[in-house]
């Protein structure tokens, strides 16, 4: 009710976008290192971001988080100890100017779901960029565990097309994982 005791209602307020200011408070050095260069295990993970028309993302945010390569997580929540003290399960890196992004990890364990299954290894990615009211969600899955993805309940849900978005590929001694934001190859994107 309003000062005069007439009910009021109020419209939406106009939403922004979580972009294009991202670098000016969300990137930080050693943001792409989710463990040190050279750690044992150490593998790259790099990729292009591209919008509708296949044009890169020069402004774009990839956040990274996963298990370590025991499938436990660095945080609190997570009773079991971590396997190193390097290993922080996070990462975050801008892309450059022809929307380019790359990570320093290592490969995450299986986990366990709360119905006594497992899911294939994998990285949960968020995009942040210019144009979008809210982050996008997706994971990357490892091209080296067919029976694992194949078993895997998130990836099973889905259509093969949108599978085939989710898997990284090899490219010489790393991995790649581009990101399209639409257009008829869409990264499979998830509401949380």
């Amino acid at each position: 009710m309003g000062a005069t005791g007439i009910l009021m209602t109020l419209g939406l307020t106009p939403s922004q976008t979580v972009g294009p200011f991202l670098a000016i408070g969300l990137t930080w050095a050693d943001g792409p290192a989710v463990v040190p260069a050279g750690s044992p295990g150490a593998i790259r993970i790099s990729g292009q971001v591209f919008d509708g028309t296949g044009s890169p993302v020069p402004d774009a945010i990839i956040e990274t988080w996963q298990a370590d390569a025991q499938g436990r997580f660095a945080h609190p929540d997570d009773p079991r100890p971590d396997s190193t003290s390097t290993f922080r399960g996070f990462g975050r890196c801008a892309t450059d100017d022809e929307g380019v992004y790359a990570i320093v990890t290592v490969k995450p364990g299986p986990l366990p779901t709360g119905d006594g299954r497992t899911e294939a290894p994998h990285i949960d990615v968020s995009i942040f960029a210019r144009g979008l009211l809210d982050r996008l969600v997706t994971r990357i899955y490892f091209p080296d565990e067919p029976e694992a993805n194949g078993d895997d309940p998130l990836l099973r849900s889905l259509p093969q097309s949108e599978r085939d978005t989710l898997i990284a590929v090899f490219d010489g001694e790393n991995l790649r994982f581009d990101i399209r934001l639409q257009g008829p190859d869409e990264t499979a994107f998830f509401e949380l």
